[in-house]
């Protein structure tokens, strides 16, 4: 475990913070007058989601987390939860509280494959890819002369998530979304 200094806590480091693993979601050193310099940071805890303002002063270390992955596949979301299993072993199977996934699941499909983070050799959360592509189940016609509300409109994807779309995509075509912002990046030509 490393020992990291007030400003190399960095965004999407993993550090340790009151005995629990926290990832680092923000960091802005800044210096106030003639003050020493400090570094803002927001931390979001592994293992309940929950969000924190930290300040972190020029004499404060913390540890880097001891984190480890391990490749899983999306198995299926019922009743608050959300189902993983281990790729290469699908007894070894684990649930997620879905409110701590959502943001994630939903660009997700089943058996899509996902890089779980462990922390002490336990699932703490799921990383998905930047960008996937996903199939249109359902877009509204769109009708000529309507691009006076911007030129968009609301599509269903395959895996229930819904997405502003350019007024061209239609019901079938695959699209490319950026699941950090969640929006439309491009239609994807089909093979």
């Amino acid at each position: 475990m490393a020992v990291l200094s007030y400003n190399e806590i960095l965004p999407k480091c993993i550090i340790n913070y009151n005995n629990e693993p926290y990832e680092v979601l923000s960091a802005h050193i800044f210096r106030m007058q003639q003050r020493k310099p400090v570094n803002q940071t927001k931390l979001r805890q592994l293992v309940g989601g929950k969000v924190l303002e930290i300040a972190f002063h020029q004499n404060e270390t913390v540890t880097e987390a001891d984190t480890g992955k391990m490749q899983a596949q999306y198995l299926y979301t019922n009743k608050g939860e959300s189902w993983f299993a281990e790729e290469g072993n699908a007894k070894n199977r684990f649930s997620f509280p879905e409110d701590s996934v959502h943001d994630k699941v939903q660009w997700l499909s089943q058996n899509s494959s996902v890089e779980v983070l462990t922390y002490e050799e336990k699932p703490m959360t799921i990383k998905i890819d930047i960008k996937v592509e996903l199939e249109v189940k359902d877009a509204p016609p769109a009708v000529k002369g309507n691009t006076v509300s911007g030129g968009s409109k609301l599509a269903i994807l395959s895996t229930g998530a819904k997405v502003n779309v350019p007024l061209f995509i239609n019901s079938g075509d695959i699209i490319r979304i950026n699941t950090d912002t969640g929006e439309y990046t491009e239609r994807v030509e089909k093979a």
